[in-house]
């Protein structure tokens, strides 16, 4: 995995590169430098020239670690290609099944069932015949902490986005309210071209592909999004001076006060 993940990594990022200038430029040549201050200078220098570079949506630790780190992001930014591959083309085979050819869950369930009630009854009797002894069925059950984690992390989630929608609902953020209004009516105009198993799909692809893309491009990808972030920065000023700054908010204030 270790040799994967150098792979992806070829590429060093701009403020790597800026601080390896810096480190460079204060020892040159001398190795035997190795002066404390001189080294907290360096840190300091470096630290600055890193803060100044721009990341999409203001992220600080890599992509790896945004995506949650261990087997969930090796998978989505392709660290094992085989484990990868595998994931999509499982979900791929789902989605031809249910939305291409019409299958139904229950339908699937139903024919699961039939044929390993069928092989497992058909094994045990063939045993019988043969003088040996039939073959154990494994018991099979689902363990309670597995649940009980599942159902915590669940609720934590939801309380976790109640809690935000009544921030929003709040009437404190009107940028945040807007951009929520915005989303939630391009999700619903999504949701009347594609049905949910589609849309799941196409958020399963976009996860599969866009990661792995914008690890590999991240420099040119930051770099547009700086200048796209300035002029949306632009058109919301002029939006706020014409529209959002004549609105009355006291009303609004002592509401929810």
């Amino acid at each position: 995995m270790a040799d994967h993940a150098g792979d992806h990594e070829k590429n060093e990022s701009a403020a790597e590169s800026l601080i390896e200038k810096i480190t460079e430029k204060f020892h040159g040549g001398d190795s035997s430098s190795s002066d404390s201050d001189d080294g907290k200078d360096i840190k300091s220098t470096a630290e600055a020239v890193k803060s100044k570079i721009y990341r999409l949506f203001g992220r600080e630790t890599p992509v790896y670690k945004v995506l949650g780190g261990g087997k969930p992001a090796d998978i989505f930014l392709w660290r094992d290609k085989k484990v990868s591959a595998g994931v999509l083309g499982f979900v791929t085979a789902v989605w031809v099944l249910f939305e291409l050819l019409e299958y139904h869950l229950l339908t699937l369930v139903c024919h699961l069932l039939i044929l390993g009630l069928a092989i497992l009854f058909l094994g045990s009797n063939a045993c019988t015949f043969i003088n040996k002894c039939p073959p154990k069925i494994p018991e099979v059950s689902i363990p309670e902490d597995i649940v009980l984690g599942v159902a915590s992390a669940l609720r934590i989630e939801f309380n976790r986005a109640l809690a935000i929608l009544r921030d929003i609902a709040s009437g404190r953020d009107l940028k945040k309210f807007l951009v929520v209004i915005v989303g939630l009516w391009v999700l619903s105009l999504m949701g009347n071209c594609f049905n949910f198993l589609t849309l799941f799909y196409i958020c399963f692809v976009l996860l599969h592909t866009v990661p792995v893309l914008y690890e590999k491009y991240e420099d040119q990808v930051d770099a547009f999004a700086e200048k796209a972030e300035a002029e949306l920065k632009k058109q919301y000023a002029v939006f706020n001076v014409k529209v959002l700054s004549k609105i009355p908010k006291a009303s609004l204030n002592k509401k929810f006060a």
